[in-house]
């Protein structure tokens, strides 16, 4: 899927499963196929029996054998694909605007337009609840909370909340997101909206 047929971008979780791919023949020896294919002849069926035979009999590290057993048994999740992500990617919002909240996708889509607005550097990079979106790291996210109403989570550190903003507790927690706004209707998309999203967004510089 060409990016420039949607507003979203490569999730880094997908950069990261692809050096890891790339860098297995000489960290381990085999490349990704050859172990699935050790892995179909002589591991055990269980994911969890997998893991730990990865590690007791090969001496690989926990992720590695996770991320090996779990892509053997079908059920890993990211595939360092970037256009299998976007594709899933699109997807994912799909998913989360249907049903009962379908009627939230307008308010979904101003939101994100939005956001994506704040700066030349934000990505929006779905998952399947939520629509992160990033500078260096997570400053904001994009959840729908009820069929009525979506929170626009923000990374505000310990900033006082005041208006519509909603202390969540997370910088007490060492959460990323500190803060939401509950928005349920384009017209609360707002100046107030726009001016914590670029206090978040400066607070990530």
């Amino acid at each position: 899927m060409p990016q420039a047929t949607h507003p979203y971008s490569v999730h880094p979780s997908v950069a990261m499963v692809r050096d890891w791919i790339e860098s297995l023949p000489r960290k381990t020896g085999r490349s990704l196929d050859e172990w699935l294919r050790l892995v179909a002849e002589q591991g055990p069926a269980a994911a969890k029996d997998r893991i730990a035979w990865l590690k007791a009999e090969h001496g690989l590290g926990t992720n590695s054998a996770i991320w090996i057993a779990e892509t053997s048994l079908g059920t890993m999740e990211e595939t360092g694909d970037p256009e299998d992500y976007l594709r899933r990617a699109v997807g994912y919002v799909d998913a989360m605007f249907s049903g009962r909240k379908a009627a939230l996708r307008p308010v979904y889509d101003e939101l994100l337009r939005t956001a994506l607005a704040t700066g030349p550097d934000v990505k929006a990079c779905p998952a399947s609840t939520i629509v992160p979106l990033y500078r260096e790291h997570v400053f904001a996210q994009i959840k729908p909370a009820t069929a009525a109403r979506i929170d626009l989570g923000l990374a505000l550190r310990d900033t006082p909340a005041t208006g519509r903003l909603v202390d969540t507790g997370g910088f007490a927690k060492k959460d990323r997101i500190t803060h939401r706004i509950p928005i349920a209707s384009l017209a609360e998309i707002d100046e107030e909206v726009r001016r914590w999203l670029k206090a978040a967004y400066d607070l990530d510089a």
